[in-house]
């Protein structure tokens, strides 16, 4: 698509420990745990890709092997991966990390673990100069900026970036919270709906809104159980009841097993997600 920000380059943030959903991420990094059968961060791959943006960088930590060789199977090697060998260095850090790679471009900086859904997120370039800063957001979360929640995606401008360095720090305070008392950030609403699937309650909801309210059943699952309102990966087998609930790839629910509003990994995990949802 055409965007009105020349030679904007993309960061997708993906070296987070995931400390809320474990155990799950004792499995597999956050970024790459699926969503309606998509690996969060080939979502936000797919989405900074959408927007236009002329090169693409992942940063990787936690689990960054595993981050690093799945960016090289998708990609073929057109992401550039950043990996932060000593451990995550934040939002901040990862970023200021690529501030060579960057090299005076705008830069959108989306992060893996944001599911998006239903709502338009080119509307956060469209009419920027390449001079303020941007945030995606939404009503009805934690009031961060006025009445809007952050919802993942960011615009960033070179004056901003160039300051950065790789010592551990986050955003919002080396950046948006600065830009803001300066009257240089703006928040764009997304009309969509937003989960920050940091927890196994979100990560869960995430999916079943995913599956729109009924299943989704990937190619080589073996289903024979009765399953309602699930999502279920390639290669899962599943002999018992399934209800509200994502079965991970390859993972297996055992006869007379049943399962309600629960992630299920391999054999032996069962993470309950459904507390207070809705």
């Amino acid at each position: 698509m055409d965007h009105p920000v020349p030679d904007l380059c993309a960061i997708v943030l993906a070296a987070g420990e995931g400390t809320r959903l474990r155990p799950l991420t004792a499995r597999l990094p956050k970024a790459l745990c699926p969503v309606g059968n998509v690996p969060l961060l080939d979502l936000a791959l797919a989405r900074v890709a959408a927007l236009g943006a002329s090169e693409v960088a992942v940063n990787a930590a936690y689990l960054g092997d595993l981050v690093a060789a799945h960016v090289d199977e998708r990609t073929a090697g057109r992401v550039h991966v950043s990996y932060e060998a000593d451990g995550p260095l934040g939002t901040s850090g990862g970023v200021g990390r690529l501030r060579e790679w960057v090299g005076g471009r705008p830069v959108l900086v989306a992060n893996a673990d944001a599911y998006l859904a239903g709502g338009s997120v080119t509307d956060l370039l469209r009419g920027w100069d390449g001079e303020g800063v941007r945030l995606l957001g939404v009503r009805g979360g934690r009031q961060e900026f006025g009445p809007y929640q952050f919802a993942g995606v960011s615009l960033l401008p070179w004056r901003y970036v160039r300051r950065l360095t790789d010592e551990h720090a986050e955003l919002v305070s080396t950046v948006w919270r600065p830009a803001e008392r300066a009257g240089g950030l703006s928040v764009v609403e997304y009309a969509g709906t937003f989960i920050d699937t940091g927890t196994p309650r979100d990560y869960l909801r995430a999916n079943l809104h995913a599956a729109g309210g009924g299943s989704l059943i990937a190619d080589g699952a073996d289903v024979t159980g009765p399953v309602e309102r699930c999502v279920i990966g390639a290669g899962a087998v599943v002999r018992g009841s399934v209800t509200a609930s994502v079965v991970w790839p390859g993972a297996v629910v055992a006869p007379g097993e049943r399962l309600t509003g629960a992630v299920r990994a391999g054999t032996d995990l069962t993470v309950a997600a459904a507390e207070g949802l809705a």
